[in-house]
């Protein structure tokens, strides 16, 4: 089974006008990484096609949801720079970086110096 997964930068954090759903999130990716459990592929996201992978997440009391991706349920985990929210049916991740630590992410190798 593959697992399609965006890595996303330049988070742009907001709420939205309804006390009950925040918009937590709000990106487009930059690159792509697709994952058949025996190889890892990461390719760019041009920048004219990001649009159409636009990816929100939205809090709903207490849980977060996938809202660009028929609401499924995620689970967040921060560590470092990064904060991962994971699906919870398995369909993928979305790692977003904090803006505050840009920079440090800049050192990291592979995918995530992007």
């Amino acid at each position: 089974m593959k697992t399609l997964i965006f890595i996303l930068a330049l988070a742009s954090f907001s709420a939205s006008a309804t006390a009950d759903s925040v918009t937590l999130f709000k990106g487009r990716p930059l690159i792509n990484i697709s994952e058949g459990g025996i190889e890892r592929i990461v390719t760019d996201v041009p920048k004219d096609q990001a649009p159409n992978f636009a990816c929100f997440i939205s809090q709903i009391c207490g849980k977060y949801y996938w809202a660009s991706r028929e609401n499924v349920e995620l689970v967040a985990v921060q560590g470092g720079a990064f904060t991962t929210f994971t699906a919870t049916n398995g369909s993928g991740y979305v790692r977003v970086l904090d803006p505050q630590m840009k920079q440090a992410a800049t050192l990291m190798g592979g995918p995530e110096s992007k």
